[in-house]
């Protein structure tokens, strides 16, 4: 297994990172994590790049959280730094000075709902599916609603919230998830690409500063209290049994 769980390339005026850790479906684990931020830090820093691509390896893009990296023996505890790694790596991605362009074109999870959002522009081909599966093992989407609900209509947020049921691109595209469900995502990525391209570094950056400075407000807002009820949820006689069952790969006692 290697070390690498996120790529690194650039050229042409774009820095690719690439989610590649196929043992655990790219979940977000620590180290995916750290190694995500270092790639947006690098890109950053690079004037030749002008946008990030954002893709994956293998049929998923996300699972969302690695639910097997806990580090703790007390769930709480392992749910706080979790939540507070990932409330952090949602901002500065949001922060970016660059446009981040998610290409997508397999499974997207619980916390990788969060990561899609948190991208200025997402591409899913026709064999990406969505779902916000916390509620079923005795949770709720904590940390991702500061940048999944100012993206989600609210009629469906509170569907997808609630019922944790899959859908496919073209419901994605139509409740604001994604930017476009194409049939070909390599090729309407290279499009956006290039229009891109055509926009100067710094009308880009406030371009995007202007975009996400209400989300930003958000973060300010709520991030620490939804990192507060996110631990103790997940101290809960419920996610404890969500977890197990969900580890365990059987239907959770409540389950009807």
């Amino acid at each position: 297994m290697s070390d690498r769980y996120v790529g690194y390339a650039s050229g042409g005026g774009f820095a690719t990172l690439t989610l590649d850790s196929p043992h655990n479906r790219n979940a977000i684990s620590g180290r995916l994590v750290t190694q995500l931020r270092e790639g947006l830090a690098t890109a950053a820093a690079d004037e030749d790049v002008r946008a990030v691509l954002l893709t994956h390896t293998g049929g998923t893009f996300c699972a969302g959280a690695d639910l097997t990296e806990t580090g703790e023996q007390d769930p709480a505890v392992a749910a706080d730094r979790r939540t507070r790694t990932m409330i952090d790596l949602l901002r500065s991605m949001v922060e970016l000075p660059k446009p981040i362009v998610a290409r997508i074109d397999g499974h997207v999870r619980a916390g990788g709902m969060g990561i899609v959002a948190a991208c200025d522009i997402a591409v899913a081909g026709p064999s990406s599916t969505f779902a916000l599966t916390e509620a079923r093992i005795g949770v709720a989407p904590y940390m991702i609603s500061l940048t999944l609900l100012p993206r989600l209509n609210s009629r469906a947020a509170s569907r997808y919230y609630l019922t944790g049921e899959k859908f496919g691109a073209a419901t994605a595209a139509e409740i604001g998830l994604i930017t476009i469900a194409a049939q070909d995502a390599e090729t309407a990525v290279a499009e956006l690409a290039a229009e891109l391209g055509k926009a100067s570094p710094r009308g880009l950056a406030e371009s995007k500063r202007l975009l996400n400075a209400a989300v930003l407000a958000r973060f300010d807002a709520e991030a620490a209290e939804l990192a507060d009820r996110s631990a103790r949820a997940f101290g809960s006689p419920d996610a404890v049994e969500g977890i197990t069952a969900f580890l365990q790969k059987r239907p959770p006692r409540w389950a009807l």
